[in-house]
């Protein structure tokens, strides 16, 4: 039941979240909202292949497909991240600029859809999983799993945690480069203290959290952020606040990143930007990304664009993250008896 409240409630977001009121009169970007334009160099900038896109029917998830987006014209297998999608964004559309960003700069991502409602958690982890490793088995001439990413939003969040210990230890993915990218993640399941405490250790980590997201509470993020095994030289923990800029509110909200709806600046520059530098750090190996991707609170890192002289918010990085709101404020407390890790709530 309170699955599907928490869905209506994202679906209320995500209706909401279009286009504010503004006095801005020079738009720079067709399909991007507010005044500030994408990066046109470095980290966070566009690539320049062009876009291909396989897809072939959900193994465990009838009348629905797996999508693989892959630079076009490729010749071999390239590093490959794997995405874990939130409650109710099982339509590619969701977040397509995100999974075209990953293209365009020459990597591939697996998009696989789980039911949002009348399954359990573990079916809905057994999908993600079925489908990544199909397409895994069937196309392996355009996935290289020697260099792998696992990132995922909300339940796509906690999930990315388990799904790729299960990945790394079990099947020996990411040989030759490992990362998680998790943001606002919800609660962990199949994943144990004890494999928390054997990840890798070639495993890069982001963890972001949103300060006006109001369903998934920050200590879910936290907790595994501390507990996982993961040195803090090759981890950050990332807190993103809202911007005024030239009358347009740049929001925080539980749904950033996404496609649909407020598709703007914060994506490019507060989770594609971040994500360009931790895949040529992880892949690699390029220590200049590293600045960018894992600084530690560099300039790099959390200075975020400017118009006409207004600046948006710059990102507050820590390895120590503690919690800013009471659990009051989220729909899904970490103190719930929902979290396996209730435990580790304080």
């Amino acid at each position: 039941m309170k699955a599907i409240l928490f869905l209506i409630n994202l679906m209320i977001i995500l209706s909401c979240s279009k286009v504010e009121e503004t006095d801005v009169t020079e738009p720079i970007d067709d399909d991007l909202q507010g005044p500030i334009s994408r990066p046109t160099s470095g980290y966070g900038a566009d690539g320049t292949y062009k876009v291909a896109e396989i897809s072939f029917p959900n193994p465990l998830y009838a009348g629905t497909s797996v999508s693989i987006f892959y630079p076009d014209g490729v010749n071999s297998a390239r590093p490959t991240i794997f995405y874990s999608h939130p409650y109710g964004g099982e339509v590619k559309e969701y977040n397509r600029g995100l999974f075209e960003f990953i293209a365009k700069k020459g990597y591939v991502v697996v998009f696989v859809p789980y039911p949002t409602i009348g399954v359990s958690i573990d079916a809905r982890y057994n999908t993600l999983w079925e489908g990544f490793s199909k397409a895994v088995a069937d196309y392996p001439q355009i996935i290289d799993t020697k260099k792998v990413g696992f990132m995922g939003h909300s339940f796509g969040g906690g999930a990315s945690i388990g799904l790729s210990y299960k990945a790394f230890t079990e099947n020996g993915w990411g040989q030759d480069g490992r990362f998680l990218f998790t943001m606002a993640p919800w609660y962990n399941f199949q994943i144990t203290p004890q494999q928390l405490q054997s990840f890798p250790a070639n495993t890069k980590m982001i963890t972001q959290v949103y300060d006006e997201d109001i369903f998934n509470d920050h200590r879910m993020a936290i907790d595994i952020f501390k507990h996982i095994n993961i040195a803090d030289t090759e981890k950050d923990f990332i807190y993103i606040k809202p911007s005024i800029i030239a009358g347009y509110t740049y929001h925080t909200y539980h749904n950033l990143p996404n496609t649909r709806s407020a598709y703007d600046a914060l994506d490019y520059y507060g989770v594609y930007r971040l994500l360009d530098a931790l895949i040529d750090y992880s892949f690699n190996n390029n220590q200049a990304a590293k600045k960018t991707a894992l600084g530690n609170g560099a300039s790099e890192q959390i200075t975020m664009p400017s118009y006409k002289g207004e600046i948006m918010t710059a990102l507050e990085v820590t390895d120590n993250p503690s919690p800013k709101y009471n659990q009051s404020k989220y729909e899904f407390r970490c103190g719930s008896v929902e979290n396996p890790r209730i435990l580790n709530c304080n």
